[in-house]
């Protein structure tokens, strides 16, 4: 089976509940739309999401988004300073940085920020003869490329996208909490939003599955 998950934002206990909750195993297929990290104050687990990627190997692909490369760019920018302006830098909005850099090496911390950067900004999926496109804010036609917050951060294009789609695809995204914390489709079924608000108190994580169209939430 091919899943979906978007916008998990530290919280390791939920990801991994999820991973159980729908018999996850190597055979199946793992699409995470984005938002490893940053937010989640209950327990935020930043390293434990990220080991646990790691360790589902090519049964999991993750798309680039804004906020994982947001501590990126932190990343490799406080690294790059000489240790005495360390010190004076801004401190990193979010609790990622602060976590991480408690449990990581420098070096460690640089080589997750190359993973982060290196991650794709979208893919295609084909799954029992539907093609899908996979991207954290806005897909776009595979052929055309658009600069890097058309997938981060969306577009003034946004309302049109999420209305009608890419003709002979099927759209899915995280990146906006969907109504409800529950995944929201568009009227003509091809945009899926998977943001079901992970990271906050009220909020879930949810699944979709390609196949099936189930979903799943916890």
């Amino acid at each position: 089976m091919h899943y979906v998950i978007s916008d998990i934002h530290n919280d390791s206990l939920k990801f991994s509940e999820m991973l159980r909750k729908i018999r996850f195993t190597n055979n199946d297929q793992l699409y995470i739309l984005g938002d490893l990290f940053d937010r989640s104050n209950k327990n935020p687990d930043p390293l434990d999401v990220y080991f646990n990627v790691l360790k589902l190997g090519d049964a999991c692909t993750v798309i680039r988004e804004n906020h994982d490369q947001w501590l990126a760019m932190y990343i490799l920018e406080y690294y790059g300073l000489p240790e005495r302006k360390r010190k004076k830098k801004e401190p990193y909005p979010y609790n990622s940085f602060q976590i991480l850099q408690g449990r990581l090496t420098p070096v460690d911390m640089q080589s997750l920020a190359e993973y982060i950067l290196a991650l794709p900004l979208q893919c295609v999926v084909e799954v029992n003869d539907q093609k899908y496109l996979l991207a954290h804010a806005m897909t776009s036609m595979p052929e055309v490329q658009y600069e890097e917050n058309y997938y981060l951060m969306g577009s003034s294009r946004e309302k049109i996208f999420l209305d009608r789609g890419i003709s002979g695809y099927t759209s899915i995204c995280g990146h906006r909490n969907a109504e409800n914390n529950h995944i929201w489709k568009n009227r003509k079924g091809n945009v899926y939003l998977c943001d079901c608000g992970c990271g906050f108190s009220s909020g879930k994580l949810g699944c979709l599955c390609l196949e099936t169209k189930e979903e799943f939430y916890v």
